[in-house]
């Protein structure tokens, strides 16, 4: 199997730690191909970042699913909050699944209500929206945050580590959670480094969004060839690159032609 682990965010630091956690997640024999964005913003706090990093990751999946490329078995979209979900579905013939829907799903199963680690008291409104997205508002105890200024995003870990931990313990003892989410590629790694200190399940996204994307591709469930998630209709396009002009275009060739009314 072959993934492709995408970090929206132009930092090279925070795709070694995506890159380091999907390694040590991957099952055996899984191949991964991490890439960075090209353009964006060094790590993505808002609604509007995230439409920035959007494009970026449209652009990296249709360089890989076009035709004539290396073929993949499935994207990991590998920023919470998942920029550019669930419209990317439409682009990609293969399974792309988001850290966030990995990690909500992951959590859903281990618990009834979960709280959400982050870090930084910007991001979290946006967070909200995500979990109401999937669903799940109801089953969310809380979203708790870094109120200091992060000095680095690759240091996050090491500045902070006694904050989300003390976070996370919060979460449990005073929301309710019943299970902790670490949100964030900036994070990546940590809940294996905290297990045993938090006294309920503690997900990673990165390892969620690895171990969901080898299952759903092992799945073999078929593509979105009608339906919500039917490859966008042909129309004039112009301005595009060429990458992504002919990932949609073959996209649109495997699409249902819609049939006529009896």
């Amino acid at each position: 199997m072959k993934l492709l682990v995408i970090n929206p965010n132009i930092s090279a630091d925070v795709t070694a730690l995506i890159e380091s956690e999907a390694i040590r997640s991957a099952s055996h024999g899984t191949e991964l191909l991490v890439r960075t964005a090209g353009h964006g913003v060094e790590y993505i706090e808002t609604r509007f970042e995230s439409l920035i990093a959007a494009g970026a990751v449209a652009e990296i999946i249709a360089e890989h699913t076009q035709p004539g490329a290396d073929p993949v078995d499935a994207v990991v979209v590998a920023a919470f909050g998942d920029p550019g979900m669930p419209a990317l579905k439409e682009l990609a013939g293969v399974p792309v699944i988001g850290i966030t829907e990995a990690a909500l799903c992951a959590a859903a199963l281990q618990g009834h209500r979960f709280s959400i680690i982050a870090i930084s008291d910007r991001i979290k409104p946006w967070y909200r929206d995500c979990v109401e997205q999937f669903g799940l508002a109801g089953r969310l105890a809380s979203i708790r945050s870094i109120k200091d200024a992060l000095t680095g995003i690759a240091s996050v870990q090491e500045d902070f580590r006694e904050t989300l931990l003390a976070l996370s313990r919060q979460a449990v003892a005073e929301d309710g959670a019943d299970v902790v989410i670490l949100a964030g590629a900036p994070l990546a790694g940590l809940a294996r480094e905290l297990n045993g200190q938090i006294p309920v399940p503690v997900v990673d996204g990165i390892s969620a969004g690895i171990r969901m994307a080898e299952a759903v591709a092992a799945l073999q469930s078929g593509q979105h060839r009608a339906g919500a998630f039917a490859p966008p209709p042909p129309k004039d396009r112009k301005g595009l690159s060429g990458n992504l002009d002919a990932a949609l275009a073959a996209r649109q060739e495997h699409a249902e032609t819609p049939q006529p009314a009896a």
